[in-house]
This record gives C-alpha cells, structure tokens and sequence, in this order.
C-alpha cells in the first residue's frame, strides 16, 4: 500500500461523512457514504473481501478524499448529489436516474399532499428531497392527521361538485377527510389547511402552532373539551417534528461556498457548489498564504480563482468575510440559517482537512517538532552538539536548615522522569547556594563518570553568574568542562550566563528555545520543593516526640496515626492520651509538650 494512502487511513475522522476514491488517473471510482469514515474506509483494507468487483476497486485505489458532515442522513443526501454529477464508474445503487423522494403540493382546486419522485413543472410546490422513505411517510401521515387532507384523484372542479358527481368515501366515514367532493368542506377553509402545510414543511412551525394554540383556547372557552383535546394532540405532534437537512434546502437555488482557514504555518480552502438545494461538488485544497497577507484580503483572489478553475455560474458566493468592491455577483456573509449552515460545514470540512495534514506530517517525521526546537536551542546558544539530552539544577532550602537540591532530566525536549535524582546536601553548613551547587553537580557528574553512563550535551543552572561559576568549579574538578555546554539562567530578566561571560544572552520572550529552557528551570524548581517540603514535613514530625524520653518508634507512630500531626498531639487532653497509650506514657508525652 502507498505510503500517502497508508497515512490518510490512520488519520480518518470518527465522523459522518462522504469518502471518495481516486485511480492513478485522478478519476473518481468509488463514492460511498459512511457514518464513520474511519471505521468504514479503514474496512476495505482491512478485512478479506468476498467481492470480485470489490477486490479489484481496492486494487485501482491511489488516493482518497473525504467529505465531513453533521449527521448520516446528511452524509446520503450528498452522497447521492455527488454520484449523480460525476458518475463513478464502480457505483451502481445509486448511479441511475432515480431520484430521492419529494412531497408535492399539486396544484390544483383542491390540492392534494403526496409523495412523488417525478418534479413535473406545472406549478404544484416540492418539498424535501427525503433519502429516508420512512421518514416521509412519518410527515405525510401526521400531515393528513392534523389537517385532514383529501387523498382522491378526483377533479374537484365546482362544476363537478355542484353536480354532486362524486359521493364521501370511507375516509370521510373514519375523519380522515371533511369530504370536500360533497361540498361538506369550504375550498377557502381546505386552502387555509395547505398554507399552513407549507409552513410546516418549510420548517416554519410557529405561526402554524400560534393558530393551533389559539383555535385550542376557543373551543375551550367554548366548552368544547373533546375538540379542544384534539387540537392539543395536534400541537404535541408539531413540537417532535423536523424536517430540514444541512445540506438540502429549497431555499438555495444556485450558489458557491468558499471557506478559507488557517492553522500555524498551514492553510486550506473548502469549495462547494450548491445547485437546486443539494451539494453537488465539495473539495478541500492547500493555499499558500503569503507572510505579509491576512486570509481576509486571499478571498477576492480565490474566489476568481475557484470560480474560474470549476467554470461557476452562480450568481451568490457565501464566505465568511466582507468584500468592500463589485465582483460581478453578490456576496453573502451569513449570521444564521441555511447559508450559515452551508458555511459552518465547510469551516469544519478545511478544519479536519489541516487535522489530517499536521498528522501526516507527523506520521512523515514524528520528531519533527522536537528536532526544530532542538536545533532552534543548538543555534540561539551556539553549541557545538545538538543538546538531546539536557540536565537542570536547583536548591532549596530554609534558612539553611533542611537544604537538597534536585537534578532534572530532559530527552528529546521532554521530560525524562525516571532519571530526575534528588540530593541531600552533606558537606555544606548554613544556607550557602554557591558550595550546595557545586557539591550536587560534583557528586552527579563523578557518579556517571564512574558508572560509564551518558553524560548530557547540555547543563541548565538555575541561578546567576554564582551558581554558575559554582558548578564550572565542579566540572573543571572532574576534567569535563568544555566537554560539556552549561549554562545559567537568572530568573528576573530570563539572562543567560555562559561561563567566563560577563554579559547575559538575551533570547526572544517567544523564542522556543527560551520557553524549553524555563520549562526545565521551573520542573527543577517544582521537583526540589516537594522534595524539601517532604523532608521538613517528616523532620518536624520525628524530632519533636524523639525528645521525649520513654517514647519508641511504635508510640510515635501510633501518636501520628490517631492525631495526624504534632500540634493535634500538643493540644490533646490528658485522658484522651491515656486511653491511647496508658497512664505512664501519657504523662510523658503530656508533661513533655505542657513543658515547653
């Protein structure tokens, strides 16, 4: 399998939407909708195919494309658009001309409310298209409850009805029609039943419900609980109701999408034509954007572009962005509705697009990001080697008392935790950061010496020209100064010392090799504290029952067990104490605390 194919696999989205497969002729072979592209593209190459005819499209495939959308009913409605315009050669299900089904509103004296395949233009209204039969037949069906509507195809003329040529059927004996072939139903009251239809169908639900609503109120003013109850049945039905896809509207006849966005150093451009209500055509392609250009000012010369390349006729452009002058067609910028929903679809069509792209760049190169900074970090210090492997240092201490130090390491510009080591600091005596640095860094270096390891590439000291020079002294010691980089990094201006260097480095505050370098001083600072709080959390805990004489390890620790902490202990009452421990060691520990 072809490495650009192999990288698309791994990086479908689990999402609806449209997949389409090119041969080494760049033609479409295959349209398919899925409702995870991930599961269902991944399935042709992962599983054994039964198909011959499946085995040999698998065979012609040499790139794919993919097409999100919000939903799986979306996803057929463009699937289905996209077949009928480009015709694949492996697509048979859907390749003929038969189309989805509509609800047509016929024009006529009375006009009848069915479903149809066959748009016969001859004033009657087509609503939908609806890729689930299903579902039509759920509409039509509550349609013909809340209204009542006629299904006969007898020519209600008034001619005929006056001639009272036709007689009620049983529809008109169960209530499901007001038999307007007997003249049992005004055309003025039928026709008030087909607005409000349309209302429904377009999606418009509301003046249709007010009606209801307030027809409901009437009848039971009127005392009329049975009719009032049926109308509230209506209004309940209303309410689950949706008819309207993201991707089909009646209401966009003939129109173009253009999208751009960018992310870091990469930008995309989505593409759709939208003709009679359907997606007909959607790609998404690379654009170079230039270093001194917005994305704002591209649109004019993309959309030409777009246009000229695809031989668009459209007479509207949607885009996100406002274009000052005349470009022969007009320019829309929706905030709502069917466009805006057309415009967030492509917004989120170039947003996988670059998804896709950054990971295939990282399939490509998985160290790639890291190799950048690394070699940002080489050329903003001047080192000789590209630091792979970097070692920080840090002390803490109080006052003097408790003082450790704490080395972490870094590998590949990530943190390597199983190789951070913490110190207690033993030759030194009050708080003296220049002797505690250069005995850790002594003490670290003379260990791997002696064990053969990997010395690091590059040393960060957390501190001044003092701590550094410190830490130099060490290095010089052991005869590796010079064999390896170090440096200091001061905390107020984020300076950087090298060694006899009197004057500080100033990198960009942006820099990526400053932000590594802060990143590894402050994980230094974060790991040296804890260890130092640790330790001063357990001295005071010991040292102070310790004193008390009487009192073994096993006392002391199930003193720290019931009470938590030494000052609990200090403000325990003495009966208390005696029932954990007894009358003898109680007062020890009683008298003890009392006495200071």
């Amino acid at each position: 399998m072809k490495d650009a194919l192999t990288s698309t696999l791994k990086n479908l989205p689990d999402k609806p939407g449209v997949y389409q497969y090119f041969n080494a002729n760049d033609q479409r072979i295959y349209i398919g909708k899925a409702k995870s592209l991930k599961k269902r593209v991944r399935s042709y190459f992962n599983r054994t195919l039964d198909s011959a005819k499946t085995k040999i499209l698998v065979k012609q495939i040499c790139r794919i494309e993919y097409i999100v959308v919000k939903t799986e009913l979306d996803a057929l409605i463009l699937e289905n658009s996209l077949i009928k315009k480009h015709q694949p050669k492996y697509n048979i299900l859907l390749k003929d001309d038969k189309t989805f089904p509509w609800i047509c509103i016929k024009n006529e004296r009375f006009p009848r409310v069915f479903s149809t395949r066959k748009i016969i233009k001859d004033g009657s209204k087509y609503y939908g298209p609806y890729p689930n039969t299903k579902i039509m037949r759920t509409i039509l069906e509550m349609l013909h409850k809340l209204f009542s509507l006629r299904t006969c195809t007898y020519d209600l003329s008034e001619k005929h009805i006056l001639k009272k040529k036709y007689s009620a059927c049983l529809e008109y004996q169960i209530k499901k029609c007001k038999a307007p072939c007997e003249h049992k139903q005004s055309l003025e009251d039928y026709i008030e039943d087909i607005e409000k239809v349309k209302h429904i169908l377009k999606g418009n639900i509301a003046p249709v419900k007010k009606v209801l609503e307030q027809e409901m109120l009437k009848a039971s003013d009127a005392l009329k609980f049975e009719k009032a109850g049926q109308i509230k049945e209506k209004i309940e039905l209303l309410k689950n109701y949706q008819s309207k896809s993201t991707l089909v509207s009646p209401t966009i006849q003939n129109v173009d999408v253009v999208y751009i966005q960018k992310q870091d150093k990469l930008a995309a451009v989505n593409y759709m034509r939208v003709h009679h209500g359907a997606v007909i055509y959607a790609q998404t392609i690379d654009v170079k954007i230039p270093m001194h250009q917005e994305v704002k000012e591209m649109y004019p010369g993309v959309i030409m572009h777009l246009r000229e390349k695809f031989q668009s006729l459209a007479s509207e452009v949607i885009c996100p962005e406002k274009i000052e002058f005349d470009m022969g067609f007009k320019i829309t910028n929706p905030i709502k509705g069917d466009k805006k929903a057309l415009l967030d679809l492509a917004e989120k069509n170039t947003k996988y697009f670059l998804l896709d792209k950054k990971k295939k760049q990282s399939l490509i190169d998985p160290n790639r990001h890291t190799n950048r900074i690394l070699e940002t970090l080489k050329k903003d210090l001047k080192l000789k080697q590209t630091p792979v492997h970097i070692e920080c240092f840090d002390n803490s201490n109080h006052a003097g008392t408790d003082a450790v130090a704490a080395c972490v390491v870094f590998k590949n510009a990530k943190p390597s935790k199983k190789d951070y080591r913490h110190f207690l600091i033993k030759t030194v005596k009050g708080p003296d950061d220049f002797a505690s640095m250069q005995e850790v860094v002594f003490r670290r270096y003379k260990r791997l010496i002696q064990e053969n390891k990997e010395l690091p590439q590059l040393i960060v000291v957390d501190g001044g020209k003092g701590q550094l020079s410190s830490a130099v002294e060490s290095l010089k010691q052991l005869s590796i100064f010079g064999k390896v980089a170090i440096i200091g990094i001061a905390k107020k201006l984020e300076e950087i010392y090298f060694p006899n260097d009197s004057l500080p480095l100033y990198i960009d505050k942006r820099s990526e090799s400053l932000k590594l370098i802060q990143q590894l001083r402050n994980e230094a600072h974060r790991f040296g504290i804890e260890h130092h709080r640790n330790i001063k959390t357990k001295r005071i805990r010991q040292s102070t029952l310790t004193e008390i004489k009487g009192i073994g390890d096993k006392t002391k620790q199930s003193l720290l067990r019931h009470f938590k902490s030494v000052d609990r202990i200090k403000k325990a009452e003495l009966k208390e104490l005696e029932v954990l421990l007894g009358k003898a060691k109680a007062h020890k520990v009683f008298s003890a605390f009392k006495s200071d």
